[in-house]
């Protein structure tokens, strides 16, 4: 460590000498900064060097072990590491003339008393063997069904399966907190939960093969009727839920797209839907005949999804096909006798702008951002939208109500920034009763006004929608102000909570994640079977 310091001393003393009573030239001036700065940038670092080689020697471990030392240094008594510490501190230091010889020195000393002690220690636990310190193990996971129970439940038969399942369900434990999901917006967050995990735990699906692309197998991922070909899309990628062998299925997947069916059999301008319900109809009496499955049941463990306005009316030729499929339907209208509520299912009729980013532009603004009361613009679609405007349009600079967003409103403010800027988003029916809108305002954080008398909302069966949404009747659209302005702020603030509470079990997630949309979608299909095995159970 001093070696150093003395070579540099000695250094600088002799051009001292060679400088003081001499004339000193700029050349050799220079030549002296330089020769100074090279002992400044060395001398650092090999004082660093001879420091570390020194604290190398001082800082050899005391215990031999690795693993000992962490589950046994409870059984090395205080006088043995006093004795082993003295004797570390009692070796000499390398000189510091030499770097290498320092590093080899106390590289030798270290590999010496690290086998040393390692032999002392195998002496010692050949003789006594010490009780090892353990972490204390994980408390247990509760379990959901009994050990007995969750052997033979694969052996179960679908039916047997189900019906276990729907008598746990009766009986599903009251669920206290859980951070995971929001209990205000459920109409019972333990029956979904338990519903939930039990469809995790049981459920499998089967996919039929059959059918010829784009009508069959071929998703549609963006527009507003993307929910049908996302779901499409992720059912088929699944591993968890579906099986390739039918004779375990639960529930049997028919992976049809009706946009394509439009697209592919419809002829524009002819106002005839007939040939698309006449194509499924022969599918279907096809798959009957190919396969045993559709007959055991006559359809009623089968289920389809679509999101296109003419779903519904594309199985009215085939009458097991509109009566007793579980049906997801965007067109949630129980007034044409196709929709059954409590049976089928309110699909969401979500809007995709770009499949590779779906959840592009969710989120909100917060309250005191909001100071448009209530927005809506869109086309002239139905008998509603037109009272709608006839009521509100340029009558109120609280309510911003549009046909299609003029250009001149569009440029100073987009759609999308009216509906986060907006409290309450309208929701009226157009043809049909169901509306992207109602999906969009949850992903802007907007409260939804339901403006459409016999539409059933997306997942009805599940959420509670009158904590997060209000709905007006057509025939109250002149009081529609009245109604939003009494609605005192502490209800808004909660219901505007709600909302966001809600929003991420309505995502597109690219690959799904619990309690998404996918996986939502999928627990109503398969909470409408359950609900079918109470009826037949009690036949």
């Amino acid at each position: 460590m001093r070696r150093p310091l003395i070579v540099t001393l000695i250094v600088t003393r002799d051009l001292f000498r060679l400088c003081v009573g001499k004339r000193v030239t700029w050349r050799k001036f220079i030549i002296f900064g330089i020769i100074m700065t090279m002992c400044g940038m060395v001398l650092p670092h090999l004082l660093y060097l001879s420091c570390s080689n020194s604290w190398r020697l001082l800082s050899q471990p005391i215990i031999a072990s690795s693993y000992y030392s962490l589950n046994s240094s409870m059984h090395i008594s205080g006088a043995q590491n006093r004795a082993r510490l003295e004797q570390t501190l009692s070796v000499p230091a390398a000189p510091a003339g030499s770097v290498n010889f320092s590093t080899q020195t106390a590289q030798s000393v270290s590999t010496e008393k690290r086998q040393a002690s390692k032999r002392r220690q195998r002496k010692r636990h050949s003789q006594v063997i010490p009780k090892v310190l353990s972490p204390p193990p994980p408390p247990p996971r509760r379990r959901s069904i009994p050990n007995h129970l969750q052997k033979s439940l694969w052996s179960l038969q679908p039916n047997e399966a189900l019906a276990f399942a729907k008598r746990e369900l009766e009986n599903a434990s009251a669920v206290i907190d859980d951070p995971d999901l929001y209990a205000p917006v459920f109409r019972n967050i333990s029956i979904f939960k338990r519903s939930y995990e039990l469809m995790e735990m049981i459920l499998k699906v089967y996919i039929y093969p059959d059918g010829k692309r784009p009508i069959f197998h071929k998703p549609h991922l963006f527009g507003i009727y993307a929910s049908e070909g996302w779901f499409m899309k992720q059912m088929e990628q699944n591993r968890q839920f579906v099986t390739r062998d039918p004779e375990k299925a639960h529930l049997f997947y028919l992976p049809y797209s009706a946009r394509q069916l439009k697209l592919a059999i419809y002829v524009p301008g002819s106002h005839d839907i007939r040939p698309l319900s006449i194509y499924l109809r022969d599918h279907m009496n096809y798959l009957a005949a190919k396969y045993p499955f559709w007959n055991r049941t006559h359809g009623s463990d089968h289920f389809l999804v679509a999101c296109h306005d003419w779903g519904p009316y594309a199985l009215t030729a085939h009458e097991e096909l509109t009566l007793n499929t579980i049906k997801a339907l965007c067109n949630a209208d129980i007034s044409e006798g196709i929709f059954k509520a409590g049976k089928d299912v309110s699909l969401p009729e979500t809007i995709i702008r770009n499949p590779n980013k779906p959840m592009r532009f969710v989120g909100g603004l917060m309250v005191s951002q909001r100071p448009i009361l209530a927005f809506f613009a869109g086309h002239m679609h139905g008998k509603v939208r037109p009272i709608l405007l006839k009521y509100w349009k340029n009558k109120d600079d609280d309510m911003r109500i549009y046909g299609p967003l003029p250009k001149r409103v569009s440029k100073k403010m987009s759609y999308v920034q009216h509906m986060k800027s907006s409290k309450y988003c309208l929701c009226p029916t157009g043809y049909e009763v169901n509306s992207p809108r109602v999906v969009e305002a949850i992903y802007y954080e907007c409260v939804p006004v339901i403006i459409a008398d016999n539409f059933v909302p997306p997942l009805n069966q599940v959420f509670d929608w009158s904590s997060f949404s209000v709905t007006v009747l057509e025939k109250d659209i002149p009081k529609l102000k009245e109604i939003l302005t009494a609605i005192p702020l502490r209800r808004y603030l909660k219901m505007q909570t709600n909302v966001k509470k809600v929003q991420k079990h309505f995502l597109w997630n690219l690959r799904p994640v619990k309690y998404d949309l996918f996986h939502m979608i999928l627990h109503s299909i398969w909470f409408s079977r359950l609900n079918q095995i109470e009826v037949s159970l009690q036949q």
